[in-house]
């Protein structure tokens, strides 16, 4: 059991970086096309839709190792800076994975290009700041299979 922890304690940090990868790609599409004049095209939906996909697995990783820690009693953040801090965590991620699908949904669903853009541009930018609020910084910034 504690391979399947370290396991998924690994993928949802490797996620971590796809996840911001993602979402600063979103906005070098998105915010140039906010202030009009450009097509919103696939290219563009491309990051939007690759953001809102690997939040909604960070959200699904996260959930299972929250599941896999309270079945093993380990404590969740430990050493973090206050008790609350793993509810903030899980709360905060699951936040930011609505704002990813509004970013989605919304520049899909706008009825002009520049509305896509600004809709991509807003719920990304929000759900960026959100993450990075939640990112437990006093952990290892890249973990392969440790604790």
């Amino acid at each position: 059991m504690a391979t399947l922890y370290l396991v998924l304690l690994t993928l949802h940090n490797l996620n971590r970086w796809l996840i911001l990868i993602a979402g600063i790609w979103t906005l070098i599409r998105s915010v140039p096309g906010a202030s009009g004049g450009r097509t919103f095209t696939p290219a563009d939906r491309r990051p939007v839709v690759m953001f809102m996909g690997s939040l909604h697995l960070q959200v699904v990783l996260g959930l299972l190792l929250f599941a896999f820690m309270g079945m093993q009693n380990i404590p969740v953040f430990a050493n973090g800076p206050r008790t609350s801090f793993q509810w903030e965590h899980l709360g905060l991620g699951i936040i930011a994975a609505v704002f990813g699908t509004l970013a989605s949904v919304q520049a899909r669903k706008a009825p002009t290009d520049q509305g896509k853009f600004r809709a991509a541009t807003l719920w990304t930018a929000l759900s960026l700041v959100t993450i990075l609020l939640a990112i437990p910084w006093w952990r290892p910034l890249l973990r392969f299979f440790t604790q």
